[in-house]
């Protein structure tokens, strides 16, 4: 189902990588020609191998990003949520994506044409920084995941991703989880069962974890846990 933007789905995708740097007469062109689809829990956007036109952005919801193991392990390379674009060189390359795009919850997704945006780049060269900041922000948070699998802890890895849930400056909080555990512990680069086992030793923190939500007794000590050294300080924390 497409439908027309509304100002808040404007508002939403000038937060995006893609669009923060652009002249605000450039970016209302590009949006001016978009439009924004409805998927379901469980729609498939598009498959791995599939041809890009299209960049999209996040106004609702949660989307999978991930690719299928030739033993059939599904290997998640991303989880994407309100304001976070993708596929932004792919679909201006009319390359094949590498990945494919799964809505993991109810989803609204904002459609820019790669077409669209290839003619603004001719006509308006300096559009061209967007691109160049979007990739280098994609790069580095490739770059972040990579560390973050390195050199943290399970437990440290799930204290990050439940601070990413915390509203900005609470002491304490109780934070929804967005998706479902398996999902979680696939974007944080471990087994279930390791998961599990990092959700345990972070009840010593105060913190809680049901089916659905985590309650965070003392975001404070989460952070000291995320930022503390993964091989030394991690066991003065805990």
């Amino acid at each position: 189902m497409s439908i027309k933007l509304s100002a808040a789905h404007r508002q939403i995708a000038c937060q995006s990588r893609l669009f923060a740097s652009l002249p605000s007469d450039l970016s209302g062109m590009l949006l001016d020609a978009s439009h924004v689809v409805r998927l379901q829990r469980g729609q498939v956007l598009f498959q791995h191998g599939d041809t890009a036109a299209a960049i999209h952005v996040v106004a609702d919801g949660w989307m999978k990003l991930y690719r299928i193991a030739p033993n059939g392990a599904e290997a998640v390379v991303g989880v994407m949520t309100r304001g976070q674009g993708f596929g932004e060189p792919i679909a201006l390359r009319r390359a094949a994506y590498p990945v494919s795009a799964e809505a993991v919850t109810a989803c609204e997704l904002i459609v820019v044409p790669a077409r669209l945006f290839l003619d603004l780049l001719k006509t308006h060269p300096e559009a061209a920084i967007s691109i160049l900041s979007a990739t280098f922000m994609h790069l580095q948070g490739l770059v972040e995941q990579i560390e973050q699998l390195k050199a943290r802890s399970g437990a440290q890895r799930v204290a990050e991703f439940l601070l990413e849930l915390c509203p900005e400056g609470a002491e304490s909080a109780t934070v929804v989880l967005p998706y479902d555990k398996a999902l979680i512990a696939g974007r944080l680069g471990m087994k279930p069962e390791s998961l599990s086992r990092a959700f345990g030793r972070l009840r010593e923190l105060g913190v809680r974890v049901n089916q659905s939500s985590a309650a965070i007794a003392s975001v404070s000590r989460l952070e000291e846990l995320a930022q503390a050294d993964a091989f030394g300080a991690l066991s003065k924390v805990i």
